[in-house]
Formats: structure tokens, sequence, C-alpha cells
């Protein structure tokens, strides 16, 4: 699903892209029909649209599935330094792990300023790297895109949340040893988060949409 039409050519003619908002309820209606799995990877840099296209898009799929699916979310490396659009994307991470659906929340790094050597996936809990510049870490589309998709069929990944950037070496021949080593979710926060976005302060909407979701799968 693409929100801007120029997108669909992009995508291999055996693709069935849906072109439309991914908040509307009749757009996600046709979208999800008969999915079993669901990548999310929108975002944006703009505070003025963050609830908008970094929470939004996550509710409203919670939402529309009629049938259990896995779902891969894909937030940002630093997510839990407080910032307008950092918070948003937050948010829509707790209502997937509140949602009682499968699920792997991966936080990658800077996209695509790796060297041609850098390889090598490293998966990291706590978000601890703040810089806010590629010194935090890199990392590809096509590495990120591959984790995505890898963790919609793996065990192992199930109930994971990471940080994933890409340092030099070899890439790994299998992902499942990497999503194994790692801390599940046990909390609405990723292991080893900070505890700096108290569920006390939220506002009363995301409060509600968190209650709505909880045992619904």
């Amino acid at each position: 699903m693409v929100r801007d039409p120029e997108q669909a050519s992009l995508f291999p003619s055996s693709a069935r892209v849906v072109v439309g908002d991914p908040s509307d309820p009749e757009v996600l209606h046709d979208a999800l029909d008969g999915v079993v799995g669901v990548v999310l990877t929108q975002g944006t840099y703009r505070d003025a649209d963050a609830e908008r296209v970094n929470y939004r898009p996550v509710k409203a799929v919670l939402d529309a599935l009629q049938a259990p699916a896995r779902i891969a979310l894909m937030t940002t490396l630093g997510v839990t330094k407080p910032t307008t659009g950092h918070d948003w994307k937050r948010r829509a991470e707790r209502l997937v792990r509140a949602s009682g659906l499968p699920y792997t929340i991966v936080r990658p790094g800077w996209f695509d300023y790796n060297e041609p050597d850098q390889h090598h996936l490293v998966l990291l809990q706590g978000d601890r790297r703040w810089a806010g510049s590629p010194d935090d870490g890199v990392i590809s589309r096509a590495q990120i895109a591959q984790v995505l998709v890898a963790a919609l069929t793996s065990d192992a990944a199930d109930h994971k949340t990471f940080e994933l950037v890409a340092e030099k070496g070899n890439a790994p021949a299998d992902l499942d040893p990497l999503f194994a080593a790692l801390a599940p979710d046990t909390a609405l926060d990723g292991p080893y988060d900070r505890d700096n976005l108290a569920l006390a302060d939220e506002p009363a909407a995301v409060i509600s949409d968190l209650a709505a979701l909880r045992g619904r799968f």
C-alpha cells in the first residue's frame, strides 16, 4: 500500500498495489483483505504531521484487521529521545505491543549511509544511541527490508524490539540466531528503554486507544 500514486510503478507487475490514505478504513479494508502479515514503514520528519503519519496508520491497521496477522513495524533508532515525531512513533510501538498480535518492532539507524563493506548486521536494545547523526549507526534500505520481511516468519523474532545497524563485515547467513539472542518485550516499552514517556501523562485519546486494543486478538 502506498500514499503516492507514482510509487505504484516501483513494484513488479505481480504485486497488487493499493493507493490511498493508510488511515482510511475503506482503503485499508481492501488492502488487508486476506493478508497474514503487515509491514509498516511510514514516517515523517515534520512535527506537524507526526501524529497523522507516525501513529494514525498503525492504529487504523490494527483496528481494521478482521483476523490475526503478523506485524513488522519500522520506527527509528533514537525513538526514546523525546521529540514530537519520536513520541508519536513510540506511541505506535505501544499500540502494537498492546494488540495481542505477534509482532516485531525494528528501529533502524541512518538510511543508506553505509560503506560498501558494511554488511554485518548488529541488533541492539535499550535505544542508547542519541547523537542524532549517522554516528548512531547506519543501515541500508535493502538491509532493513530484509530484516522486516524475515521477521514476519521467524518465531525467534516474535515480541522483540531492537535497533538495527550495519558494521564492517560479512552479512549473516541466518537471522534467527540474532533474533533469538534478544530479550523479549514484557511491557508497553521495549526492553531496557528509558522510562521517559509516562503513561499517566499521555493524552486521553492515546490512553483510550491502548485500552480499546488490549485483548482484541
